[in-house]
């Protein structure tokens, strides 16, 4: 059974989502000596159409808890698997519908984890996993047996009401693992942007965790005068439990590219919210977009931790956000830890906006990478005129450029600099990683009456903007041969040490030999939604859109060890001590979005026992490269076979000729 240190028991690690471990078992200098402990297959890639599995993103995390591995799959089914063997204990389905179309995919990040301290020992549901599912659903099960917890709502479960129509059945569904504290469970909701200015709103909703009952409900859009929907939170929440908090990492309103119809800042939209957990009051809000226009809503889980500020030690709230800066905030107050300055920014907004003259900077933990794009750094080579010439066209004039008719650099891109995967925080040496993406996005604004019939091109994101006088299209800055207009890296780990406001080292993280022709591996980073775990042993783990789990020695950000999986693992990993054995485990079940291929699998590995040792296969061909080596192997014998017979049948022809010629 595991150590009470041992255990994952948050999506994040802990309630403030540190995702640090203190296990030292797996070091830097023998992680090489990892090998795959087990795959477990959900099932779904042969059970499901393969349409329906095209529509999904594997971004779960497991816990451990209850002696389980306990999970989602993108399709909302809960499942409990041993954690030595990887075989399954306990499974639920709650039955959703594949022919909805959710608005943000079949997705499910993870679930959450609470026991009833008021209950018996024994006693059916006293540990309770709660889950949400993309038909809005809050689901409370048995931990031990999964099996629903009859008293909780009907039969286990309570539908949320969006509080309004509907487009489709799929405009609304949660996507992130609720949190709980003092007998509340808290959920969020992730809805389709740029749909209509009317969207569905972004209440966040809080239940009795043993009934089920509504306690109460937030909306952190402040409305007064604005029409709008969203402000939601679609990404992972936290708790501080001693204090009674819940903290809200809360999204832009809708629709996304125009505010027309929604003046002023929109607090609390794009904020870090913190709330009485058990009656949902106000504590206090912190902003970091004003009158959001570029769909930088906040995307990560506020970091809860303990730091040194140089002052002495104080208790923060760490936020990561989409343009790659880091809000360091007092946990009480929400107060910045170090100075934030209003900085002017760039405006002559699209008709009709009205855009905030100045947005927060913070002064003194640097951004995690850059956040302009200039000529010097587009790609060279064949491709390097079409990007400019892309590039050329579009306003540049760097971060808070607004949307515009003509077409907008976007950079970061909206979807980050920091994404989901949110950051993690080593408490002992007080340094913060995250990964970030490093991608261009174009917006472009389309007059009402162009939008009319308006075809969008491949690759390209159409969003109606119903309501406002303008639709919207967005696509990936990239040259004719598909490769991404800057130039590499286009996705980096990166490590900061928080007190001194230095980064200490960046490195890329990911290969393009999952996506490229040939299964060519181009050390060139890949953009990196998904996050990473860390652990008193001296490593950082991470998956990536190539098929690979990766070790990277924590202090220098060298790359150590990769492990190969069935797909990629576009998804959490976590740690964990069973058996006195140490093992990690990733999701691994590709990303659609992303373009990779689509898997269903949740993969662990832990080191070698005696006996055992990683295999010439493992260290040479499951590598990056391997595998396109062993094609060219392939292909230069196959070239020697047919010059072989080239040969001999030209030989032959010749003696036959010989032959005849004699004759």
């Amino acid at each position: 059974m595991a150590s009470e240190h041992s255990a994952w028991e948050f999506w994040g690690g802990d309630r403030g989502g540190q995702r640090f471990s203190e296990l030292t078992q797996i070091t830097p200098d023998n992680v090489g000596n990892l090998v795959r402990a087990w795959t477990f297959h959900t099932g779904d890639l042969a059970a499901r159409a393969p349409e329906v599995m095209k529509r999904t993103k594997f971004e779960t995390t497991p816990l451990l808890v209850e002696d389980s591995l306990i999970f989602c799959s993108p399709f909302n089914e809960v499942i409990a698997l041993d954690p030595g063997s990887g075989a399954q204990k306990w499974r639920y389905d709650p039955k959703i519908s594949t022919a909805q179309r959710p608005a943000n995919r079949f997705v499910c990040r993870g679930v959450a984890y609470w026991v009833d301290d008021r209950a018996a020992e024994g006693t059916a549901c006293r540990s309770r996993i709660f889950t949400g599912t993309n038909d809005a659903r809050l689901i409370a099960l048995d931990a031990k047996t999964g099996k629903p917890c009859a008293d909780f709502g009907s039969g286990g479960e309570v539908r949320i009401d969006p509080g309004t129509r509907l487009e489709w059945p799929g405009e609304f569904q949660i996507t992130s693992a609720p949190v709980t504290g003092h007998g509340v469970v808290v959920v969020g909701s992730s809805i389709s942007d740029n749909r209509r200015v009317d969207a569905p709103g972004g209440a966040v909703r809080a239940y009795d965790a043993r009934t089920g009952q509504p306690r109460w409900s937030f909306d952190p859009l402040v409305r007064d005068g604005v029409a709008a929907g969203g402000g939601n939170v679609w990404a992972p929440m936290s708790v501080d439990e001693a204090r009674g908090l819940v903290f809200l990492p809360t999204t832009s309103p809708s629709p996304d590219f125009w505010g027309g119809k929604r003046p002023g800042n929109n607090e609390h939209a794009n904020s870090v919210v913190a709330l009485r957990i058990e009656t949902g009051e106000l504590a206090w809000a912190f902003q970091t977009v004003h009158h959001d226009v570029w769909d930088y809503d906040l995307p990560a889980q506020p970091t809860l931790a303990r730091i040194d500020t140089g002052d002495g030690m104080r208790d923060v709230v760490i936020q990561p956000t989409k343009q790659a800066f880091v809000f360091v905030l007092d946990r009480d107050t929400g107060k910045p830890v170090w100075p934030v300055e209003e900085r002017a920014v760039p405006q002559d907004g699209a008709e009709g906006e009205v855009l905030s003259p100045t947005q927060p900077f913070p002064t003194h933990v640097p951004p995690l990478m850059p956040q302009r794009i200039t000529a010097d750094d587009v790609v060279g080579g064949l491709d390097r005129s079409a990007c400019e010439k892309l590039l050329g066209a579009s306003r540049n004039e760097g971060l808070f450029t607004p949307p515009s008719t003509q077409g907008t650099v976007i950079y970061p891109m909206t979807g980050g600099g920091v994404n989901w995967g949110s950051a993690a925080f080593d408490p002992v040496n007080q340094i913060l990683y995250a990964n970030t993406s490093h991608a261009i996005h174009i917006v472009k604004l389309i007059p009402r009456e162009e939008a009319r019939g308006f075809s969008s091109p491949p690759g390209h994101d159409f969003g109606p903007q119903a309501g406002t006088p303008f639709a919207m299209s967005r696509w990936l800055a990239t040259s004719p041969l598909g490769m991404l207009c800057n130039k590499p890296p286009w996705g980096e780990m990166v490590a900061v040490d928080l007190k001194a406001g230095r980064i200490l080292w960046h490195s890329s993280v990911g290969t393009t030999e999952d996506l490229a022709p040939l299964g060519i591996a181009l050390h060139t980073g890949t953009p990196l939604v998904n996050g990473v775990a860390i652990t008193a042993g001296g490593l950082v783990f991470t998956g990536a859109v190539d098929a690979y789990l990766r070790a990277f020695d924590a202090k220098s950000g060298r790359e150590l060890w990769q492990g190969r999986l069935p797909v990629p693992g576009v998804a959490n990993p976590m740690t964990y001590l069973w058996k006195g054995e140490q093992y990690v485990a990733i999701g691994a079940g590709g990303h659609s979005e992303a373009g990779t291929s689509i898997g269903d699998s949740v993969v662990a590995f832990r080191l070698a026992r005696p006996g055992e040792g990683p295999s010439l296969w493992s260290r040479t061909i499951d590598r990056p490269g391997g595998r396109f080596l062993v094609k060219a192997v392939e292909a230069g014998l196959a070239l020697v076979a047919l010059v072989a017979l080239v040969a001999v049948l030209w030989r032959r022809r010749r003696a036959r000729r010989n032959v005849a010629a004699s004759s």
